[in-house]
């Protein structure tokens, strides 16, 4: 039987980070291609414990169904204590819902709000799960290029003022992902005068934020927000575990009404003993501590990359110096092929993931660039690796 697939569906591709894991189950290959955080970020033990506790506390409430807006305590507390503290709750104007992960806030927020053939304004490059969500609902995603503080101003007014029907600006401002950008207070505020100038959403996503190793913390867009346009997506995938999937919306309430009935459709409502594990580990465990742990492991183990790239790259190759987050991004002379450069470095068993996979339409545009992630390898791998890719460089 010939099957016949959605419009929808039809131009999504799988992930290229997913299609590199499938190379980097060889355990000769030095993996700098994954997104996940440490294998020693994990509180492990606290967590045992604390299923363990629930399980036999709290049985029926972990196992049996919930309602769609997430479990009451760890909503509460993500309304009434981190959101707050960062300056992305208006109590007033806005609610939030749990969802299970960030991802599945960024697939929702396109759901309810864009229609086929509506503008969604992106970074450029961008998160690739965000972009094939966006691309999912059949939008018209343009990308709009970073400079070294934040999205290019110029060219953001210009699409907010001639693409059609524009809804969204999808945008991850701190430690930006893929290149570890974080943008200024000063282009954070030109973003929100300028989406509020043309009448467009914001959608900002800051699943990085709470891993910041240097440098002082910059305001959320959201916390700018005084006219309800900021949908603010966060996660615990990085600081909790991005195994239990779960993330939160910030978002104006009458967005937030047609997000649960959407999220109903989609999973009825995020898993409850996750949700449980989450409250319990953020208000029973010293968060601040553990927070302090990921950042000083972080911390450490950028420098080290950063500091190898210095003594083995070309120095025709720039990089980013990223002051939180999981990433840095790499950029090759004009005249090298980029894809052949990363292909030609998993045959070496290095395994980076190329710029092409976080371009808006990797199949009109062209990258010079690739990602590289400091949390999962060992400092040893982070060594070897990252002297097989200057020894490549300086081959260029």
């Amino acid at each position: 039987m010939e099957y016949q697939f959605s419009e929808r569906i039809k131009t999504i591709k799988a992930s290229a980070i997913r299609e590199i894991f499938k190379l980097t189950a060889d355990p000769a290959v030095i993996s700098f291609a994954a997104g996940n955080p440490s294998p020693d970020a994990f509180p492990v033990e606290a967590v045992r414990q604390i299923t363990a506790d629930i399980l036999k506390n709290e049985p029926v409430e972990a196992l049996q169904y919930n309602i769609t807006e997430g479990y009451l305590p760890l909503r509460n507390y993500v309304k009434e204590t981190l959101l707050p503290a960062i300056g992305s709750f208006n109590p007033e104007r806005d609610d939030a819902i749990i969802v299970t992960g960030g991802q599945q806030g960024i697939d929702l927020t396109c759901k309810v709000l864009c229609n086929e053939g509506d503008t969604v304004l992106c970074e450029n490059p961008s998160f690739v799960g965000a972009l094939n969500a966006i691309k999912a609902y059949n939008t018209n995603l343009v990308g709009i290029d970073l400079d070294g503080d934040g999205v290019n101003l110029e060219q953001l007014e210009k699409a907010l003022k001639t693409e059609k029907n524009v809804k969204i600006f999808y945008t991850i401002p701190t430690f930006q992902n893929p290149s570890g950008i974080t943008a200024t207070l000063e282009k954070r505020k030109a973003v929100y005068e300028l989406c509020k100038k043309y009448g467009v959403l914001i959608l900002e996503d800051n699943p990085y934020g709470a891993l910041r190793f240097e440098g002082e913390d910059v305001p959320t867009i959201k916390s700018l927000d005084t006219d309800g346009i900021v949908i603010y997506a966060g996660s615990f995938s990085k600081v909790l575990s991005p195994g239990i999937r779960v993330g939160f919306l910030s978002l104006p309430k009458e967005i937030c009404a047609k997000v649960v009935v959407a999220k109903q459709v989609n999973d009825v409502h995020t898993n409850i003993l996750a949700q449980m594990i989450a409250y319990n580990f953020v208000t029973k465990y010293d968060f601040d501590a553990h927070l302090e742990r990921l950042r000083a492991l972080y911390r450490r183990k950028c420098a080290f990359m950063l500091e190898q790239m210095d003594k083995y790259f070309d120095p025709r190759v720039t990089f980013t110096r990223p002051q939180g987050g999981l990433f840095l991004w790499a950029t090759l002379p004009e005249d090298v092929d980029m894809m052949q450069f990363t292909r030609d470095a998993v045959a070496k068993k290095v395994a980076v993931v190329p710029g092409s996979a976080f371009l808006p339409h990797e199949e009109t545009m062209i990258s010079h660039s690739f990602r590289l992630n400091f949390s999962m390898p060992s400092e040893e791998q982070i060594e070897t690796g990252i002297k097989i890719l200057g020894e490549m460089t300086h081959a260029l």
